[in-house]
């Protein structure tokens, strides 16, 4: 297989998305897999930082809702919710966001273990050699 050149990757679509059916909503919702740059900007949003910048707390105040507020989008890809009515969604039935949230993580790339990690709920993982210069 050849390697990709910059242009190639830059024009790649690589957008995965899932129309998931919710019947206590009467209808489907589009979920979209998260960028690299909105993935990390979720993540980051789970952590409180001190003055120094260092990470000391973790913040799951609606976890989901701001990880679904991010990849729940129309048929276009628009946003359905922006990030500060995460509050309004937040206030959905607790089951149904739990589900999406399932999906949203699977398409974002975002594991339970990176979900534990960020809670501090498990081992750190074990530090290996690199085999790239």
């Amino acid at each position: 297989m050849a390697l990709l050149t910059r242009a190639q990757i830059d024009e790649a679509d690589d957008t995965v998305y899932e129309d998931v059916p919710v019947a206590e909503w009467g209808g489907e919702v589009r979920i979209i897999g998260m960028s690299g740059t909105d993935r990390n900007a979720y993540q980051t949003s789970l952590v409180h930082f001190g003055p120094n910048g260092k990470p000391i707390g973790v913040n799951l105040d609606d976890r989901d809702a701001r990880l679904l507020a991010r990849c729940l989008v129309d048929e276009d890809g628009q946003p359905l919710y922006t990030l500060k009515e995460v509050g309004a969604l937040g206030a959905k039935n607790g089951a149904v966001i739990e589900r999406l949230a399932v999906v949203a993580r699977r398409l974002s790339g975002i594991g339970e273990r990176a979900v534990e990690e960020a809670e501090g709920n498990s081992e750190p993982a074990p530090s290996g050699s690199s085999t790239s210069d």
